[in-house]
């Protein structure tokens, strides 16, 4: 089963690198939360294009039960701006600090081939 990859965009000024760690420290709580309903990883994103967040999910069906509609109305609501959402799955991943390539979530290659 890959992977999914869900990027969230805010269409929002570039905040100041305090605001973006306030900000990222203050929600940090939620999405750790979530690791037993299958998020991996997040990475907060704050840039010219707006603000936003990189998540990693297990499974594609994972990150639609989180991403709903009400989940995006809250969101909306927080920032004063609907999101844009992309969603991708993910087959290869080159995982530098493991030293592995994986097919799928399996180890096909490690740092020692």
């Amino acid at each position: 089963m890959a992977q999914c990859i869900v990027v969230v965009q805010f269409d929002l000024p570039k905040r100041t690198e305090e605001q973006a760690i306030r900000g990222g420290m203050g929600t940090a709580p939620i999405y750790r939360k979530l690791a037993t309903k299958g998020l991996i990883r997040k990475d907060y994103l704050n840039g010219e294009a707006g603000t936003g967040g990189v998540y990693l999910w297990e499974s594609r069906e994972a990150a639609e039960a989180w991403f709903t509609e009400a989940k995006i109305v809250e969101l909306t609501g927080r920032f004063g701006v609907r999101p844009r959402l992309t969603w991708y799955d993910t087959h290869v991943t080159v995982d530098n600090l493991k030293g592995e390539t994986r097919v799928s979530q399996t180890a096909l290659i490690s740092a020692a081939e």
